[in-house]
């Protein structure tokens, strides 16, 4: 993912961080725009591998009943993050309470308070996964936070939120069973080789 590199329209009033946002994603559709830490990012839109992942994940939340009158599995929602007055990130998949649409904050983000688990799935953009989105997400105080790694083949599991990162960060390879915390709302294990094999390159 990289900042984008952007122009104010001439007027009086600079652009604000949310609105530069916005006029980006009306510029590239299909491109995720966010703001972390008082910087306008632009990831490219995803390709097929990455969805054929994220709808692998989605089965094993679907069968254990998340997305019912609990809970909800939601794809590319808003977060509002704490880290700054306009930062919010858009997170592939996440596991939100059911009153979600009650904690609205603003530009279509939700309060962190009713995310469950958040989940990505990388692409070019994975050291922003890996590195800057768990500070984020932890400074969100977001419970769960998965990452699934497609450059490394790899699916970590990170819990117990802190101001700097996570104090617990699990790793697991393909052959192995990650297990998420009940927390989410019922018991799941994701089975790493078949999201590893879902998210590798197809030809």
């Amino acid at each position: 993912m990289s900042a984008a590199a952007v122009e104010h329209p001439c007027d009086d009033e600079p652009e604000t961080l949310l609105e530069t946002a916005n006029r980006l994603m009306e510029q590239l559709p299909g491109h995720r725009v966010e703001i972390i830490g008082g910087l306008v990012t632009v990831a490219p839109p995803p390709d097929g591998p990455h969805a054929d992942a994220l709808t692998t994940l989605m089965v094993p939340f679907l069968a254990a009943g998340l997305h019912g009158e609990e809970s909800r599995v939601l794809q590319a929602v808003g977060l509002w993050l704490p880290s700054g007055p306009e930062d919010y990130v858009i997170p592939d998949l996440a596991i939100v309470d059911a009153d979600y649409g009650k904690h609205l904050i603003e530009n279509n983000c939700y309060d962190p308070a009713c995310f469950r688990l958040v989940l990505e799935v990388t692409s070019g953009n994975y050291q922003n996964d890996l590195r800057h989105k768990v500070v984020a997400y932890a400074q969100a105080k977001i419970p769960v936070y998965v990452i699934v790694d497609r450059k490394h083949g790899r699916v970590h599991v990170l819990t117990e939120p802190l101001p700097g990162g996570y104090d617990r960060h699990e790793v697991y390879a393909p052959g192995q069973e990650a297990p998420l915390p009940a927390s989410i709302g019922a018991e799941v294990s994701l089975d790493v080789a078949e999201l590893v094999r879902a998210g590798s390159p197809k030809r």
